[in-house]
């Protein structure tokens, strides 16, 4: 009897061993091609710039319209380094923090509206399709005639691209909820705010933080397009300065910015969601 348990256990062991070894590879793996996907991420960028580079310096393009990395990166230090870049950035970054929290906010308080009352839901469906479907573009003189040529039109802009996505995606995931547990609650006597509370918005919760990262893309465009219309500072009042004084290297520069930014916002959402899930 103790042999046959001490081979069992030896087995068991043997098997642990082997479980572990082929999670280590796994993971081997798993960095190898990370680090893969990286490197030629990263060689595609550089080879992109060196190409770009050559093709100015070179004069195998428009220097004029299309400028070259060196001389934007110059133009960049230097309103960095007279202070003029940060009034410019601190607008457009503040704007775009503010539409993304508000727009997120109130998207998912009328999703949870909608999913509280059909009758509301059936009433607005119409309204959201057709809003959903127009250009925000073609509202902007309609807010800034409403709101002013100033920071409520541009909030208000972004607002108008945000919320009506993130309802529908949030509410869509409200649907999706297995119907199966809002049985089980309700069998049990549990009322409406009791399904949401403990089956349908734990259950999209993802869903909703997923929206975030989806959310911060759709405020740069709200942002930048409301600055193209009334803004005085901020980086879409740049591009359109410098398109208007045929300045194409401030445009370029603008540009790189608002990717270096808005890269950096979404890390950080994307970090935030990392961190919230795990602690879920």
């Amino acid at each position: 009897m103790l042999r046959r348990n001490k081979v069992e256990d030896q087995s068991s062991e043997a098997e642990k061993n082997r479980l572990s070894e082929r999670y280590r590879e796994y993971l081997t793996q798993k960095n190898k091609q990370k680090r893969n996907v990286f490197t030629v991420q990263l060689s595609m960028l550089l080879l992109f710039f060196i190409l770009w580079e050559t093709a100015g310096r070179l004069k195998w393009i428009d220097v004029l319209l299309f400028s070259y990395p060196t001389k934007i990166v110059n133009h960049i230090l230097g309103d960095i380094m007279s202070g003029e870049i940060w009034v410019h950035i601190v607008t457009t970054v503040g704007e775009t923090v503010v539409g993304f929290l508000l727009g997120t906010l109130f998207g998912t308080a009328l999703a949870i509206l909608l999913w509280w009352s059909p009758f509301i839901s059936k009433v607005l469906d119409p309204y959201m399709v057709v809003f959903n479907s127009m250009p925000k573009v073609a509202l902007g003189p309609l807010f800034i005639v409403v709101f002013g040529a100033g920071y409520t039109a541009i909030v208000v802009t972004t607002l108008s691209v945000i919320v009506i996505i993130t309802t529908l995606v949030v509410y869509n995931s409200f649907s999706e909820v297995d119907g199966n547990l809002v049985k089980v609650v309700h069998t049990f006597g549990g009322s409406r705010k009791d399904i949401f509370r403990k089956v349908i918005f734990p259950a999209s919760f993802p869903a909703i933080i997923s929206t975030l990262k989806v959310n911060v893309g759709l405020a740069w465009v709200g942002v930048i397009v409301g600055e193209f219309l009334v803004a005085q500072e901020g980086l879409g009042y740049l591009i359109i300065y410098g398109f208007q004084v045929f300045n194409f290297t401030l445009v370029m520069s603008s540009l790189l910015i608002i990717a270096v930014v808005a890269t950096i916002m979404y890390q950080l959402v994307v970090y935030m969601e990392r961190k919230i899930l795990l602690h879920k």
